[in-house]
Order: structure tokens, then sequence, then C-alpha cells
């Protein structure tokens, strides 16, 4: 708990600093990716020696089971574009809240991160890439839900700003 709001990324990085397992997930609290996707994520970080492993809703998008707004999908399609000018990365969908860190191996991005609001994944991944993370992505089944609290004009402009600090 946080005796106040410091943003998404802010309790992400509290939460996997604080974790004592072999790997960390962090996932959305309304769960859009069931939980038993996991299970796909840990068998790539096994059997292929990932260091992190992300889901992903665009690699193949008829794992999405309910879609979100034409705009809001519109908006993360053109973000993750920005994403793989800007930072280099070649990742079809950072954005996807469904992310598993072998912890010893990536607590170093951890203790680096700076974004603490929603923008945070991409500095996250890109941070992986820089010190030689191994970053695999991988489908899920994934379902909106309704109640997000990402407001898509200032936070996506904030999120914006935050790609061309990193």
């Amino acid at each position: 708990r946080n005796a106040e709001n410091h943003g998404k990324g802010y309790t992400v990085r509290q939460g996997v600093l604080a974790a004592t397992g072999r790997y960390v997930l962090f996932t959305d609290a309304d769960l859009s990716a069931p939980i038993e996707e996991l299970t796909k994520l840990l068998d790539i970080a096994r059997n292929e020696g990932a260091d992190v492993v992300i889901g992903s809703r665009a690699v193949d998008r008829s794992y999405i089971e309910r879609r979100q707004s034409r705009l809001r999908e519109t908006g993360g399609i053109v973000f993750n574009l920005m994403v793989r000018v800007l930072l280099g990365l070649r990742l079809h969908d950072t954005q996807c809240g469904f992310k598993l860190f072998d912890r010893q191996r990536s607590r170093r991005i951890f203790e680096k991160q700076t974004t603490l609001g929603f923008g945070f994944d991409p500095e996250l991944l890109f941070l992986a890439k820089r010190y030689g993370l191994t970053i695999r992505e991988t489908p899920v089944r994934w379902s909106h839900a309704e109640g997000s609290k990402v407001r898509f004009l200032s936070d996506g402009l904030r999120m914006f700003l935050d790609l061309v600090r990193i």
C-alpha cells in the first residue's frame, strides 16, 4: 500500500523490488489477461531462458476475446509504432499488462526505472534491452474490462513525453 498515489509504475516498481520469488509477474488488477496465461510465460522463461516474457495482444489478435474501443486500440497501435521508432524496441505490444521477469536478472532495470506513471513499460523494456536481457513476446488471451483509469488524451500525451525523455 502507498500512503498516496505515485502512479502505476511506482507501485509496480515497489512490488517487484520487494518480491522474493524466482519469477515476478505483474498483471493488471482487472485480470484482462487471465491468470492461467501465466503458464505460457513461465514455459518460455524456463525452456528458452528468457529473462523477460511479455504477453501480447498484437502478435495474434485472434486471442482478443473482447476488444477495446476503436479509438483506444488505434491509439495503442500508434503508441507501439512510436516505441519502435524512438526506442528501437522490436516488440508488438509493450502496453499489455501481463509481464514476467526473472527477478534476479531483472532487478537492475527496476532499480533504474524513473517513469512512475502508465508509460513505465517501454522504459523497463528499453533498459532490459540495454542491459542485454533476453526479451520474448507471446500472444495471450485478453479481454477488455471497462473502468480503465488511463485517460486517452492526457495520459497519452504524458506517455509520449516519457518516450522522448527515455
